[in-house]
């Protein structure tokens, strides 16, 4: 069993940065989701642990950044420039098994998930 813990959530202003960090010691994908009111879960950003991959999506490409700190056991995912469509719950997930179909952005590529932490960027 994995067992997720999120951290770093909180309120910017447009602009702004924020570092999220989830604490998981196994896994062989790892990956950051968000979901905001209304919408769909949608994938951020995924570590590969075998080749030290990173994946991210359209959106935060050259804004968002995603690390694995070994000696803490945390992927963290910073995130630069917020714009207020940023915001949304953010969801820490790992996998076991190499992603199959629908590759690093499909939730059921994920077994383990956070309980979330909320970004919220002001205009």
């Amino acid at each position: 069993q994995v067992h997720l813990v999120e951290s770093g959530g909180g309120s910017v202003q447009a602009g702004g940065s924020l570092r999220l960090s989830c604490a998981a010691s196994i896994y062989t994908i790892m990956g950051w989701f968000r979901q905001a009111p209304g919408k769909e879960r949608e994938g951020v950003a995924a570590h590969y642990r075998g080749g030290g991959n990173t994946f991210y999506a359209d959106s935060v490409k050259g804004r968002f950044s995603i690390s694995r700190d070994n000696s803490k056991n945390t992927l963290d995912l910073v995130m630069n420039s917020l714009n207020p469509e940023d915001s949304a719950m953010y969801f820490c997930a790992a996998g076991s098994r190499v992603p199959t179909s629908g590759g690093w952005r499909s939730l059921k590529n994920y077994e383990y998930w956070g309980q979330g932490t909320q970004v919220t960027v002001s205009s």
